[in-house]
């Protein structure tokens, strides 16, 4: 089987960076053997100079979302008052618009080093709420837009049946709900995976799934042992009308329907009691940091450091694409828990890192992904180490850098399963990406 040999300058192998490092690709599109102590590139090698480290995980995306950046800027307002902005551009899209965003979308991830996403997906149906002749043409635009931007996704198809607690949908709603939990697991099922598409669900939050539905979801993903992802008290309005109608919190409430474990993550994870705390580090269950949204909406900085510390494995998102840069993501992270405790340190470059990457790709169902080893998938991205924002400190420190100096225009070079997405800042496919977005967001305002 003939072998393609990358030779990385500088690779980041989990713990330290190795100098001179040799990566050989199967035709497969897996890593076959990594090679440390390789000081010169062998004969044919694809050279990567700079700092080369596993594709970043996008774990929580809402691609349309990308089409509020700077509008949603001006004046001020709440997450509630986001929100309604967010519905009249929902309600602008049509399959073939969204599949036109979304892959501008996607290729902006990828050029930040984005190798996989998690796109939780809940715009489902046409304005009004009838459904397409092909019931699931939103999700699969997601998906055909993911193929030609070049990365791997796993499609969150999200129930979204109420307007808050058992009341009907909103007029702006009608288009997310199938009526039922049923309807949405019938439907979701016809959806199908491929080596680059994974199909996971999302209970969209326990505002919008009501209590006696939330099992039918679970159940769905348990059959699947797919992940399942849901917002989880990123809003206190949400705890304290849970609380009056459940006499408990979200958390509690998604525990008591088995909702919460291993495969599952909660997006936000904000506004949590102890016991919360517990019950997800208990269970295992993961939770996805989205601070770039988060600071954004101004919705809190959640207790990362004790649900990590519970149990629950962290990863990251971008979210609302108020930003898209992982590496940002990471450092705002450990930023935030600076201004919130007045001290620093709370995580390692490494251990953020591994939050940017394999503990956000296991998050999407990919625990085999996320690391420079073999038989992993060959993702990986490429980030200089000479840009004005990255000259200066020892290679040894290429973590530290990444983490705490870099951006997402530092990515040079991205390769998702053994085929190059992005060549020397540049993407390969959707090569004026700027101009793409423009368009397709254009398009949305006329």
């Amino acid at each position: 089987m003939p072998l393609t040999t990358y030779w990385l300058e500088h690779a980041w192998l989990d713990t330290n960076v190795e100098p001179g490092t040799a990566l050989d690709v199967s035709a497969d599109g897996r890593i076959a053997a990594v090679r440390t102590g390789v000081e010169t590139p062998p004969p044919g090698a694809v050279v990567l100079r700079g700092l080369t480290i596993p594709g970043l995980a996008n774990a929580h995306s809402h691609a349309f979302h990308r089409a509020l950046r700077g509008t949603v800027q001006v004046g001020s307002g709440t997450f509630w008052t986001w929100r309604e902005i967010m519905y009249t551009v929902a309600q602008r899209l049509s399959p073939d618009s969204y599949f036109t965003l979304a892959r501008a979308v996607y290729a902006e991830m990828a050029l930040a080093g984005v190798t996989a996403v998690g796109e939780f997906h809940y715009l489902h149906h046409a304005p009004g709420g009838d459904r397409y002749d092909d019931p699931n043409a939103m999700g699969e635009a997601l998906i055909a837009a993911a193929g030609e931007a070049g990365i791997r996704i796993t499609l969150l198809d999200t129930a979204y049946l109420s307007s808050g607690f058992g009341a009907a949908p909103e007029r702006h709603q009608l288009r997310f709900t199938d009526g039922t939990a049923e309807r949405w697991a019938e439907r979701v099922s016809a959806l199908k995976e491929s080596d680059t598409v994974r199909i996971g669900a999302a209970i969209h939050s326990v505002r919008a799934v009501p209590a006696d539905q939330l099992s039918t979801v679970a159940r769905w993903a348990q059959d699947r042992q797919a992940p399942l992802h849901v917002h989880l008290s990123e809003q206190t309005a949400e705890n304290e009308a849970c609380l009056a109608a459940h006499g408990m919190t979200p958390t509690r409430l998604l525990a008591e329907h088995g909702v919460l474990g291993p495969r599952t993550t909660g997006v936000h994870n904000t506004h949590l009691t102890d016991e919360d705390i517990a019950l997800i580090g208990g269970s295992a269950t993961g939770t996805c940091m989205c601070p770039t949204t988060e600071r954004d909406l101004a919705d809190g900085i959640g207790p990362a450091v004790a649900l990590q510390r519970a149990g629950s494995p962290l990863s990251l998102g971008s979210d609302s694409h108020a930003v898209v840069d992982l590496l940002e993501e990471a450092r705002a992270m450990e930023l935030n828990e600076r201004l919130r405790t007045r001290t620093r340190g709370h995580w390692t470059a490494a251990a953020l890192l591994r939050a940017a990457t394999a503990d956000g790709h296991a998050a999407l169902g990919r625990p085999d992904a996320g690391v420079l080893e073999p038989g992993a998938p060959a993702d990986f991205a490429t980030i200089t180490l000479d840009s004005v924002r990255t000259a200066g400190p020892a290679a040894r420190l290429g973590a530290e850098t990444a983490v705490f100096a870099a951006t997402a225009a530092d990515v040079r070079h991205v390769v998702v399963g053994g085929r190059t997405v992005v060549r020397d800042g540049a993407h390969v496919s959707v090569p004026d990406t700027g101009e793409a977005l423009a368009t397709a967001i254009a398009a949305l305002r006329s």
